[in-house]
């Protein structure tokens, strides 16, 4: 098979930061819609978007795509679609995930079923059989419903992708990696400009903001579900995790920091980046955000802030928001990016935001506020 339609998801609001990901990866026509980017390619492109993306949640092969408002449909519909194309005769292929928006069927249990039973049916037929061990690969099915109009893929990740294997020890509330990715991307930091995190946590986005700066794959240190397919031969995903290698920049010259109050937290963050080996890259300091400094210019400055999860906690939060606002400012030729859930941060902060983008944390609505400073690059080609 030499064309695959592949589904790459994301968190909503993350699909043109996601999109644009694929397009470096050198793989355009694409269509973005909302959670998910879908296009056309060959078996390397799998394995490339696993190894490479930074903001997608996972990658699937998408099977088919039809209208169903019965079971009868379903099943139908389900059996009419070509799994031996997919999944060979030893495969295990459980119905891993289901979901359903605004459709008559919404039972997912149900819905799992019927797909389990239609794809049995069909691969029956094809392998003439009556029986299926599955002892050989794993092949996750995942179904999807919007309004009566089901797609059904086949999960080629495995576990998500925000699972890089950096982070063994968190801190209470960790952001998810692809979504600290996301913020770094959207912010346009290159590592010729200084990055700090005053609100570290774990240091998952210092940790992000150095694989890029490295050009370091995401996934070049784990692996996925779809390495042991043959549909997927070994040496595609040696191709891929070679090209990976070959393009890691171990010689990038740049620092990115980190800070936080909580010194066990960044005990945690520094062990999370000496399983990266980024060491050399990524420095953490124990400071309130109210002592942040720094000598250099035209840096950036990208947090999660805290949110105040009970009443309690608001009056601090926004003393903090208030003390981040004054500090930021303070470093007049600085960009900053701050995702946080509060409505009145803007007010809170002191300045309005140059732009703003709603994001999820998990299932929190957020806004990641960007405060745009001084073009450094133009500086310079002034100075010419």
């Amino acid at each position: 098979m030499s064309k695959l339609e592949i589904i790459a998801t994301s968190a909503f609001g993350l699909e043109s930061i996601l999109a644009n990901e694929i397009r470096n990866l050198g793989y355009d026509d694409l269509v973005v819609d909302n959670g998910k980017v879908t296009f056309t390619a060959d078996e390397l492109a799998v394995a490339r978007c696993n190894l490479w993306l930074r903001t997608a949640e996972r990658v699937f092969l998408k099977v088919g795509e039809f209208d169903a408002k019965s079971f009868e449909e379903l099943f139908e519909n389900t059996k009419a679609l070509r799994w031996a194309d997919y999944i060979p005769k030893d495969g295990s292929f459980p119905v891993s995930k289901a979901k359903s928006v605004r459709s008559k069927l919404f039972s997912l249990s149900d819905i799992q079923a019927i797909v389990k039973k239609a794809a049995v049916e069909k691969m029956k037929q094809r392998y003439n059989t009556e029986w299926f061990k599955e002892t050989g690969p794993l092949y996750p099915i995942h179904v999807s419903f919007l309004k009566d109009r089901a797609t059904i893929s086949i999960d080629t990740s495995g576990c998500g992708l925000h699972k890089r294997g950096y982070r063994k020890l968190n801190n209470e509330a960790p952001i998810k990696e692809t979504l600290a990715a996301g913020l770094v991307l959207i912010s346009k930091w290159k590592p010729d400009r200084e990055l700090i995190d005053p609100l570290c946590g774990s240091g998952t986005i210092p940790i992000e903001a150095a694989m890029i700066g490295l050009n370091m794959a995401p996934g070049m240190k784990r692996e996925f579900v779809s390495e042991n397919w043959p549909l997927i031969p070994e040496n595609v995903w040696n191709q891929a995790r070679e090209e990976a290698m070959d393009l890691l920049d171990c010689d990038a010259d740049f620092k990115v920091f980190g800070s936080d109050i909580d010194g066990e937290v960044l005990r945690s963050a520094r062990h999370n980046v000496k399983l990266f080996g980024l060491e050399n890259n990524i420095f953490f300091q124990r400071r309130p955000v109210s002592e942040l400094r720094s000598g250099k210019e035209y840096g950036c400055i990208i947090c999660n802030p805290p949110y105040a999860k009970r009443l309690g906690e608001l009056r601090e939060i926004e003393k903090l928001y208030k003390d981040m606002g004054k500090v930021f400012m303070s470093m007049d030729t600085w960009s900053y990016f701050i995702l946080t859930s509060h409505p009145d941060f803007q007010k809170l902060f002191g300045k309005k935001a140059d732009k703003n983008r709603k994001l999820y944390n998990g299932r929190i609505l957020c806004y990641y506020y960007q405060y745009i400073g001084p073009n450094p690059y133009k500086r310079e080609h002034n100075n010419l």
